[in-house]
């Protein structure tokens, strides 16, 4: 069935993003009522994550037939590598708009609100503005550092996508960078991070032990050096 330029199409893609979004909120809803000591509802919400999901198959399916699997065995190998690589071009195309559009667009806006909403309340209310005004620096923040983590992702992919070729990777050095295990953010420093009070020429090494990733949280014991590409 052809749901190019349909409003099924446009519908289902509406569906998968909307059950996608609820599996993923109502995890870190389980997350918190864990949290809080309330098993039975963390429960409740992780069940009800996972049928979340199986909606989002559901509509994943219809919109991607080509990607379904049905009998696994009856494939030939060139089947099998071609849905393997319809789904790196798919991961490609995603974290591509992701650093290329998406959060780059999304980082300008935060830093145009920010401006906006600081200079429109400061009179009025000078304390909400500065609180407004830092909530959109971090979100302006965050969405630059999410912008070289998407881009980290699509190589990573497209590495995977050759690799179906039989392409060898290319080969790759440790530079000054690290890398988080736990959301693949990239402390560069040659930009630091100066919201944490880190410094832009602040190396790595000479961050204080008790700074942790400003994105997910997570201790400087979790980052790796990050290894890139030889330039040929």
């Amino acid at each position: 069935m052809d749901l190019s330029n349909s409003n099924t199409a446009k519908n289902l893609a509406d569906a998968f993003g909307g059950e996608s979004m609820a599996n993923r909120k109502y995890l870190f809803f389980a997350d918190v009522a864990k949290k809080l000591g309330m098993g039975d509802l963390a429960k409740l919400f992780r069940d009800t994550a996972a049928q979340e999901t199986e909606h989002a198959f559901a509509h994943f399916r219809l919109l991607h037939p080509e990607l379904v699997v049905e009998d696994p065995a009856s494939l030939t190998e060139e089947q099998k590598k071609a849905i393997a690589a319809r789904c790196l071009e798919l991961a490609i195309e995603g974290e591509t708009y992701e650093y290329q559009t998406m959060y780059p667009n999304f980082a300008a806006e935060a830093r145009a609100d920010q401006d906006a909403e600081a200079e429109q309340e400061f009179e009025e209310q000078a304390a909400e503005s500065q609180e407004h005004a830092g909530m959109f620096r971090t979100a302006a923040r965050n969405f630059g550092f999410l912008t070289s983590i998407e881009h980290h992702h699509a190589d990573q992919y497209s590495e995977a996508l050759h690799g179906l070729d039989g392409v060898a990777p290319a080969a790759k050095a440790a530079g000054d960078k690290w890398i988080c295990r736990q959301c693949s953010m990239i402390y560069d420093p040659a930009i630091g991070d100066p919201d944490s009070g880190i410094a832009a020429g602040t190396a790595f090494e000479a961050i204080p032990d008790d700074w942790q990733c400003p994105i997910c949280g997570a201790k400087k014991s979790l980052f790796v050096p990050y290894e890139e590409a030889i330039a040929a």
